[in-house]
């Protein structure tokens, strides 16, 4: 596949050079911004994905007449976290 040309990008002086300082050893300024680029469209596009279900939810609840209580969806959602921290700390222990 051919790449393509991101348009030329002027900033203020600070800016590049508050970039420039932050570059990974070998890291040239094109694969910073290109890198810059990449999570953004993840984050984009997970973002819109997330919207996209939440208003399917909203529409399902609506529909059936289910819905959650905030707090109980909360409770579930803190047990899920320290259920997956404990599987991550179990698997860090040597000998495991």
């Amino acid at each position: 596949m051919k790449t393509a040309t991101v348009l030329s990008l002027r900033v203020e002086p600070e800016l590049r050079q508050a970039a420039e300082k932050l570059l990974r050893e070998g890291e040239s300024l094109s694969s910073f911004v290109e890198e810059s680029i990449r999570v953004g469209v993840v984050r984009r596009r997970t973002q819109s994905e997330f919207v996209v279900r939440g208003l399917a939810a909203r529409e399902e609840a609506k529909r059936t007449g289910e819905y959650f209580a905030a707090e109980d969806v909360h409770r579930e959602l803190k047990a899920m976290l320290v259920a997956a921290k404990e599987k991550v700390r179990g698997k860090a222990k040597p000998g495991r």
